[in-house]
């Protein structure tokens, strides 16, 4: 007959009466069972393995979940933490613990999946975190102690997951912010001890990832000014790859944080597993790759600890800034949509919120104006028919007047030759012409040729037994230093307090750090890139605080300083220098995989070749802006403008909050072409530009579009026709969505149609 027992899961018998069990615990064991008694009892031998205090301890599972996406952090036996898997949620959450069990567990490359990889102990791989501690020891291990989550809202969760080192008094506490709807993670660490004394901070991500996959994909960026987002992708080799900076302040100079890592192939706008990832910092970055010698991928991002070695007190709490990441197993398109939707919800100064269009002064008069000048300008602000007028640089500085960019930076005081009447002058007549104000400032920032350097020498960063080397004619203030946080804050906050009506400033910051020496720091020169960035943040914090919904662009001689530690107290970004349209467009192709529409400061100046039509349109793609001479512009130029202006105020909305599409790389093919979509999928926009000008090129075939609703019928039109000329698009067009999703629709971009803006509206 069949033996018996009573019931134990899971495990499995043969006839030979021996069950055999895997407890999650102890480990294998057997049973070896009788025939059951009178008393319905099994009489069992058990065959127990050799249990130590490290085989017992018990196995937590921790899920980080969003809507679509898990990371999943998992303790071993001697309670390190293990990050055991990055993809798409499963469905059932209870078989995440059977993950560690798929991978071979007979070699070494368990000790590559730690969650926050310590240094100078069992740990030969690139570590996340490497201290000296009072005492000298380098060694740190870090073990599981407790977790906690937190749930903000519906959308919003907070865990906590604290690990310590069993010999020293030293923790790291681990955060991971979800947002559940946008499937986007915020990942940080707060450092802390109570040692006898100071414990230097050699190495301190910010996060530590692995992924798993049959192969790994980096596409990163690199630049300079006016070359801002150039793309490369390949395939990641055994060893580290590393992206980082040691600027200082113009840090995204030649190399921002954003980057995407494919996985098992190459993902297309549509297709594939991708990871984007980008660090909230606005300073020294370091983001390690390391495809290591079990083929798996492991990520550290964090501050760039070049230079940078830490003295924590006791006690003290050293936080690092997020890093953030998002995860799509259906192509970069759609990794962008929930990185965008993130960051108009959560991240960006009224990021739901409405923009100011602009005209700005720079290509008018760059340093040369007066009052009269400036006067005419208000005037043409009308004219054009926006909403604000902004002054750019020159408009400072008395001793050393601000003429040119090699003087006058630190003296924020109103040039009395140019405006006798001050900045107030000019607020009241933007009033008077029914148009805002707006002005320039680059606090930051200091010329030697001013009074303040003068004054106050030992607020600048600079070595004091070397020669000074300049960027761009100027040194960067110590905001290390209280006073100087004090100072910045009050330009920003005396324009305000003197002029009420001011409703925008545009803040600039030109020049990067050499010599890197803080008379305030004295012997901690060591902490100098971390506490100048800290410092920043706290003048805007202040600033936001007191200030909370006044527009503020973030410029960085173009787009040397876009991050979203920086974008937290902006509502917008300068993406480059280079305004020249077709130029523009590869850039501002590339940033908005990172950044919504709505953020990116997009100016129609007088740069390159292309017709103004070209120049309108590919400025439309994001927040729309001016940068002309408008007493230049022919009659027939200022009513296309006006036109074009009607036309971008009816789908502001669209561009701003909808959801973006990507149709047709300009990279690849003679045009680009992407496009927005409300959220109802009732209107849209489709911008169409000749990227490729040798004879013949256009677009030949269709366009699918993307994003609308198959069952609904659109009516197709084109907007922003220049004068008389006459559309390719039949104006009573009707498709349904699913028509111009499958087939598409050819916007006849050519030589003749370089620019081409088509707008759907949904026909009921």
């Amino acid at each position: 007959m069949p033996y018996t027992c009573l019931s134990i899961s899971p495990f499995y018998t043969k006839d030979d009466g021996i069950a055999r069990y895997n407890h999650p615990l102890i480990g294998p064991f057997t049973l070896i069972m009788f025939k059951p008694t009178a008393i319905a009892a099994c009489i069992a031998v058990f065959v127990l393995p050799a249990i130590s205090s490290k085989t017992i301890a018990q196995v937590i599972t921790i899920p980080v979940e969003t809507q679509h996406n898990a990371l999943i952090l998992q303790t071993d036996a001697e309670k390190n933490l293990k990050m055991v898997y990055f993809g798409t949620k499963l469905n059932n959450t209870a078989e995440y613990e059977q993950i560690k069990k798929m991978y071979r567990q007979d070699d070494d490359s368990g000790v590559l999946d730690d969650a926050y990889t310590p240094s100078g102990s069992t740990n030969l791989a690139e570590p996340a975190i490497s201290v000296t501690h009072v005492d000298g020891n380098k060694s740190l291990n870090l073990v599981y102690v407790s977790h906690e989550l937190r749930k903000i809202d519906d959308d919003v969760s907070l865990l906590t997951v604290t690990l310590k080192d069993p010999v020293y008094a030293f923790e790291v506490k681990l955060f991971y912010k979800t947002y559940f709807k946008e499937d986007v993670t915020e990942q940080w660490s707060v450092i802390k001890h109570r040692e006898k004394g100071i414990v230097t901070l050699n190495k301190f991500a910010s996060a530590n990832l692995n992924l798993k996959g049959a192969g790994f994909w980096l596409k990163q960026y690199h630049g300079n000014w006016a070359l801002e987002m150039q793309p490369e992708e390949a395939k990641l080799t055994h060893g580290i790859k590393t992206i980082d900076t040691k600027l200082g302040t113009r840090a995204n100079l030649y190399e921002p944080s954003m980057f995407m890592v494919s996985i098992d192939k190459p993902a297309t706008e549509d297709e594939g597993k991708v990871l984007f990832g980008a660090m909230e910092w606005t300073g020294n970055f370091k983001e390690d790759l390391e495809f290591d010698p079990a083929n798996n991928l492991r990520i550290i991002a964090g501050i760039n600890n070049y230079a940078s070695d830490y003295h924590l007190k006791p006690n003290e709490e050293f936080t690092t800034p997020p890093f953030l990441y998002t995860y799509s197993d259906h192509g970069k398109g759609d990794a962008s949509r929930k990185l965008q939707s993130w960051a108009r919800k959560y991240k960006i100064v009224n990021g739901e919120g409405s923009r100011l269009i602009l005209l700005n002064n720079w290509e008018s008069t760059y340093f040369d104006f007066n009052e009269t000048k400036l006067a005419q300008l208000l005037k043409d602000t009308k004219n054009l028919g926006v909403d604000l007028f902004l002054l750019d640089d020159g408009w400072f500085g008395n001793k050393y007047p601000r003429n040119s960019d090699n003087a006058g930076l630190g003296d924020w005081q109103e040039n009395k030759q140019k405006l006798p009447d001050g900045i107030s002058s000019l607020v009241k007549g933007a009033t008077d012409n029914g148009v805002k104000f707006g002005i320039w400032i680059e606090p930051e920032m200091v010329n030697p040729a001013s009074e303040l350097y003068s004054k106050h020498p030992d607020w600048v960063i600079k070595q004091p037994n070397r020669p000074e080397k300049y960027f761009r004619n100027q040194l960067v203030l110590d905001l290390s230093n209280p006073e100087v946080q004090n100072f910045v804050y009050g330009i920003v906050d005396n324009l305000f307090t003197k002029n009420p009506g001011l409703a925008y400033i545009k803040w600039d910051c030109n020049a990067v750090i050499y010599n890197a020496y803080s008379a305030y720091l004295k012997k901690d020169q060591s902490n100098l890139y971390v506490d100048y960035v800290q410092g920043l943040y706290n003048v805007l914090k202040r600033i936001r605080a007191k200030y909370p919904n006044v527009p503020l662009m973030l410029c960085s001689g173009g787009g040397g300083r876009v991050d979203y530690g920086a974008l937290q107290f902006f509502t917008e970004y300068w993406p480059s220098d280079d305004t020249e349209p077709l130029e523009r467009v590869f850039i501002q192709w590339e940033y908005s995989y990172f950044f919504p529409a709505l953020a990116s400061s997009n100016h129609v100046t007088n740069w390159g070749k292309e017709p103004l039509k070209y120049r309108v349109d590919v400025a439309m793609m994001g927040k729309l802006g001016f940068d002309i001479v408008v007493s230049k512009l022919t009659a027939a130029e200022l009513d296309f403008c006006h036109q074009a202006l009607k036309n971008y105020d009816n789908l502001k909305d669209v561009i701003w909050h909808g959801d973006q599409y990507r149709l047709q790389s300009p990279w690849d093919n003679d045009a680009a072409a992407l496009m927005s979509v409300d959220a109802a999928q009732t209107k849209a926009v489709v911008f169409n530009y000749l990227v490729n000008n040798r004879y013949g090129s256009g677009t030949k075939t269709p366009i699918r579009l993307k994003g609308l609703d198959p069952v609904k019928k659109y009516k197709v039109s084109e907007i922003n026709l220049y004068g008389a000329a006459k559309s390719a698009i039949d104006n009573n067009l009707v498709l349904t969505g699913d028509f111009l999703m499958t087939v598409g629709i050819n916007p006849n971009v050519n030589s003749n149609r370089s620019s081409v803006v088509l707008q759907l509206d949904e026909v009921k």
